[in-house]
């Protein structure tokens, strides 16, 4: 008899373990901020390098590491290459797993201190922001003994070979992207400022002598080409000279404000509102000085071409502004040399091809030429969204649908008079816009998504005084803290899952259900973390009808509906 209710005890108890645990014992273990990405500056010669070990599973946002200088000249954060992740709130979001590297170029003796913030998640649980302060001084220091140190282990070996790898990866991808500026070149060369001047320009180069040879006419092109390209490629030179002091300018937000509203108004130009160009009197005497080079000889021809480069007519000064700020940033002399000498040459090929086969292989000037100046517009209005997302990272994705959203109705109006099997293409821009709206679509849908869970559910509080004020008048009563934020991924599918379920509705008509707002990380925001010693969010505190916290009944991360309603029907046991 024994046996046999031992026997049933026994299998009672196997039946009775997953409920128990689904209550109060499956509750993930989530690593400390610490553990999960563990953070080690590191200062070399002329740069500093931020190094993060993320551990298996965690992630960091690439929009969350700020970088702010605090009395002390830093270039631009060299961001390695992201994995994109999609998320159901966010949209397409880029972030980091295992290994993080942000070189930052600097001064050899650099003084001063820097901010870090950084902030990351991992499925279910996100931490909140975390801030460090730097001492460049202290970072150097600590970086010499760690090198003296460990010179002859493992560790000292098989760094320069990571580092190397990251350049060559670095390296490849810079040669790749700079090629892009010989196709802005090309682009260039068929705006309305540039195309009908070809024939003429490539009169001018020729001379009035006999037409030569195909080889004399090649040659004759090409070195206008040569210094056009001269010029620019010093532009470049000097820009990426200028370096460092650009990028740390770049740091400052009412310096990328103020970038940000020039390329604007530069945009405007390109969008016919009005020209832009070197004064008149200056125009005259470097058309004077040109023309007194006799077309022809190929020196001549050499030093008109150097002379052309100064001319930046209306159609291609606002590009060449947004090049010089790419090659500014790149603090890299090859680079900018390189990147500027490739725009020239692809505004000259046109010009060599003209020389070489005549008119005849020009397409027909028309509409579709202030049509390209309009598309280069819109490639001009990117600048100002890729500067203020510098200052404004949550706004970035809201910044480029917009754009996109007008560039698409632009082109959508273009469209008009399309007829046959042509009208797909019509079709096809139209859900384009759909796709390009969706930023703002989401945007939309979580604002009023939030706003009416919190609304039909939740009294809202901002410090620990709060909430103590809120427990003591709430005696008699069970309460439930929600510590929610906008950047907690999981806390959003909270609100969207399991706070709206009709059952877990009804379990907080019995409690007094709140809620604090942790997104902006503040001193009240803190002092709660600190109190309750809370690792990250969602994170969710019951407290009895005494105003004691159920330390056993915390929730961390995400629960759905069936398992949360479990685990509010525990409270009662």
């Amino acid at each position: 008899m024994i046996k046999r209710y031992l026997s049933i005890f026994l299998l009672g108890l196997c039946f009775a373990l997953p409920t128990f645990a689904s209550l109060f014992g499956s509750q993930p273990k989530f690593l400390p901020s610490e553990q999960a990405f563990v953070f080690s500056p590191q200062k070399q010669a002329e740069r500093l390098l931020l190094n993060w070990q993320i551990a298996d599973g965690y992630y960091l946002y690439k929009k969350e590491i700020r970088i702010t200088a605090n009395n002390a000249k830093l270039g631009e954060p060299q961001f390695p290459t992201t994995e994109r992740y999609q998320d159901e709130f966010f949209g397409e979001v880029e972030i980091y797993r295992n290994q993080l590297q942000i070189p930052i170029p600097l001064e050899p003796q650099a003084q001063g201190q820097i901010s870090v913030r950084y902030q990351g998640c991992t499925k279910g649980f996100c931490y909140p922001p975390e801030d460090v302060t730097l001492d460049l001084q202290a970072v150097a220091s600590a970086t010499n003994v760690a090198k003296n140190t460990t010179e002859s282990t493992a560790s000292s070996t098989t760094q320069p070979k990571a580092e190397q790898n990251q350049l060559a990866q670095t390296l490849a991808e810079n040669r790749f992207s700079i090629f892009w500026f010989f196709v802005l070149g090309l682009g260039l060369a068929f705006t309305p400022c540039v195309l009908p001047m070809l024939p003429l320009l490539s009169a001018i180069v020729i001379g009035s002598k006999q037409r030569p040879n195909s080889v004399r006419a090649l040659l004759l092109s090409l070195s206008y080409v040569q210094g056009m390209a001269l010029t620019y490629t010093l532009l470049g030179l000097l820009v990426s000279a200028i370096g460092l002091p650009f990028q740390v300018a770049l740091q400052s937000p009412p310096v990328l404000i103020g970038l940000s509203a020039l390329f604007a108004v530069l945009a405007l130009s390109m969008f016919g509102l009005f020209n832009l160009e070197l004064p008149h009197s200056w125009q005259q005497k470097l058309n004077q000085l040109s023309q007194q080079q006799q077309g022809g000889s190929l020196f001549s021809v050499f030093v008109m071409g150097m002379i052309a480069g100064l001319v930046a007519s209306p159609c291609t000064s606002a590009p060449l502004s947004g090049a010089l700020l790419y090659v500014a940033q790149s603090g890299d002399l090859l680079t900018g040399g390189v990147a500027l000498y490739l725009l020239a040459l692809g505004m000259g090929i046109p010009l060599v091809l003209v020389t070489l086969f005549g008119n005849r292989i020009l397409p027909k000037s028309g509409d579709w030429l202030l049509k390209v100046k309009t598309v280069f517009g819109f490639v001009m209005l990117a600048l100002p969204v890729f500067l203020l997302s510098r200052v404004l990272p949550s706004a970035e994705p809201l910044m480029w649908s917009a754009l996109a959203i007008a560039f698409l109705i632009w082109l959508n109006e273009q469209c008009n008079g399309l007829r046959g099997w042509k009208k797909l293409f019509r079709l096809i821009v139209l859900a384009l816009l759909v796709l390009a709206s969706k930023p703002w679509l989401d945007f939309a849908w979580q604002s009023s998504a939030v706003t009416q869970t919190q609304t039909n559910h939740f009294t809202r509080i901002s410090s620990l005084a709060e909430l103590e004020q809120q427990l003591t008048a709430s005696k008699g009563k069970k309460v439930m803290l929600d510590l929610y934020a906008d950047w907690c991924v999981a806390c959003k599918e909270f609100e969207k899952y399991t706070f709206t379920d009709p059952q877990v509705k009804a379990k907080f008509a019995e409690m007094v259900v709140l809620q604090v707002d942790m997104t902006q990380n503040s001193p009240d925001n803190d002092q709660l973390m600190k109190h309750f010693q809370i690792l990250g969010l969602p994170t969710i505190l019951f407290f009895d009808e005494q105003g004691k916290e159920l330390s056993q009944s915390r929730v961390t991360g995400f629960l759905p509906a069936s398992d949360f309603l479990q685990w509010l029907n525990g409270l009662n046991q």
